[in-house]
């Protein structure tokens, strides 16, 4: 069966988007595929593994191939056009159960919004986002998928020749925030009345009958981006690139390519190369969100109300209502990391507390919080081998017995769902770095070990203990980069 397309966002004014069609590579050839997610998507193993669609060389049937026109803030500086300058979209395809999910192809060639690139990705670089993109969904965190990666016959050119690649990916949608600002900044108002009630058909269709289509768009948008950052935040996660052009309307993490975790946990850590002054640091995420749904406020402001003084208040009510709702949504992870299944008001501030242990300790994050349940069973020194000697913790711990034994489920309950909420494995970014390496010379075993592995992060897995090991010190020198 093939993809079933649908097409909603191509059937828009053009002025959103610009006509074009993958270039064709010279050798496509496959380098994984999802199975899961092609199946869900309705497709027969013959399709799935057909290099030449998700290579651009051949066109699925019901596809119109368009790059999506946006604006972003990066890094805090406004660029009025940037654009799908190395992506297309086929399409919006319609799943088995009736979702609609676009299928873009990113690395497939210039279209008008490269600005001089070469529209073109390396192997390293789509196959970090295939891997991380898919251990965030076996996570739990909302995000764009990868369906498929294909090996080109070609090389790009970076601060080395590399050999390229392309990677399918599959997202609620592509809106972003820079969507909007692409059209405000033009003041194109008939435009963005146009995206926002597209908006809200795709994401939020009972928001249809809301009086104001552009505060009901801005509030559904703050709540999935506090739901968001607060589930990065439980996992250590560390975005690295989170340009208003990067923030997805639909609540998904998008963009993979400077993204790193945490191993020791440092609050101030962030691992980008081109973030020189960690304006993307790991604590700095909720406040950077903050400050991007205001930019979205900025260009929503119009619709919001014809005076722009009462549109700027009921905009900023909603941006203000952010730490709040973020708040409310972290104290919910960190609830099930504790393993509570009841809510107290200092909740957040015992996680937060065990946090700063862990910060002065420099003991790493993933292993303390997977120590947690076997120290609630009776294993006292369970919180050692992460770093965390339970003399260091004597207060803290007193206060997680009292609180535990206030909660009123038992101890083996409260274990569990700390293991349902603590994963045991994650993409480590030296393990990352192993199996991007390897996959550069042609070794793709590494990669699908890792893989595997991740696809299950919160099983204890024996024959993988070396994949759940922190690094050495060298950890404090690593860095990412973008692949751009």
């Amino acid at each position: 069966m093939p993809l079933r397309f649908d097409l909603g966002y191509a059937r828009l004014p053009d002025r959103f988007f610009a006509r074009v069609k993958p270039t064709p590579v010279a050798a496509p050839a496959i380098l994984a595929v999802n199975e899961a997610l092609g199946a869900e998507l309705g497709l027969c193993p013959e399709e799935l593994h057909d290099p030449a669609v998700w290579a651009g060389n051949a066109i699925p049937e019901g596809a119109e191939p368009i790059a999506l026109a946006y604006a972003g803030h990066q890094f805090g500086g406004l660029v009025p056009q940037l654009g799908d300058g190395r992506a297309i979209l086929l399409g919006e395809a319609v799943a088995r159960d009736g979702r609609r999910l676009d299928v873009q192809l990113k690395g497939s060639g210039r279209t008008p919004f490269s600005r001089g690139g070469d529209g073109r990705a390396a192997v390293g670089p789509v196959l970090r986002e295939f891997l991380v993109s898919e251990a965030m969904h076996a996570l739990g965190v909302p995000t764009t998928r990868a369906l498929a990666a294909v090996s080109t016959g070609e090389r790009v050119y970076r601060e080395r020749v590399l050999p390229g690649a392309i990677v399918t990916r599959v997202a609620a949608s592509h809106l972003r925030v820079g969507t909007f600002q692409y059209f405000a900044i033009r003041r194109d108002h008939e435009a963005l009345a146009i995206l926002v009630r597209h908006a809200l058909s795709r994401h939020h269709p009972d928001a249809l009958e809301a009086p104001n289509h552009a505060l009901a768009l801005l509030e559904r948008v703050i709540d999935a981006q506090a739901a968001l950052v607060a589930r990065w935040l439980g996992l250590g996660f560390v975005h690295g690139v989170m340009n208003t052009d990067n923030t997805s309307i639909s609540g998904e993490t998008i963009d993979y390519g400077p993204c790193a975790f945490l191993d020791a946990f440092d609050p101030s850590r962030h691992f980008s190369s081109i973030d020189q002054h960690g304006r993307y640091a790991f604590a700095r995420q909720p406040g950077i969100a903050m400050w991007n749904l205001a930019r979205l406020a900025e260009a929503l402001l119009p619709l919001v109300d014809p005076d722009e003084p009462r549109a700027i208040a009921l905009a900023t009510e909603r941006v203000d209502a952010f730490p709040q709702r973020f708040e409310a949504r972290y104290a919910e992870v960190l609830r099930r990391k504790l393993g509570l299944a009841s809510a107290e008001e200092g909740d957040l501030e015992l996680g937060r507390a065990f946090l700063a242990l862990l910060a002065e300790a420099r003991a790493d994050h993933t292993l303390a919080f997977r120590a947690l349940p076997r120290w609630v069973e009776g294993e006292a020194r369970a919180l050692d081998e992460a770093g965390l000697a339970p003399e260091r913790l004597a207060a803290w711990l007193e206060g997680y017995r009292a609180r535990l034994g206030r909660d009123g489920s038992r101890a083996a309950e409260q274990a569990a769902m700390m293991r349902d909420s603590n994963p045991a494995f994650l993409p480590r970014n030296h393990r990352v770095e192993e199996a991007l390496a390897a996959a550069a010379e042609g070794d793709l075993g590494p990669f699908e070990r890792l893989r595997r592995v991740l696809a299950r992060p919160y099983d204890e897995q024996p024959e993988a203990t070396d994949l759940a090991a922190p690094p050495g010190p060298e950890q404090w020198q690593y860095a990412t980069f973008c692949g751009t």
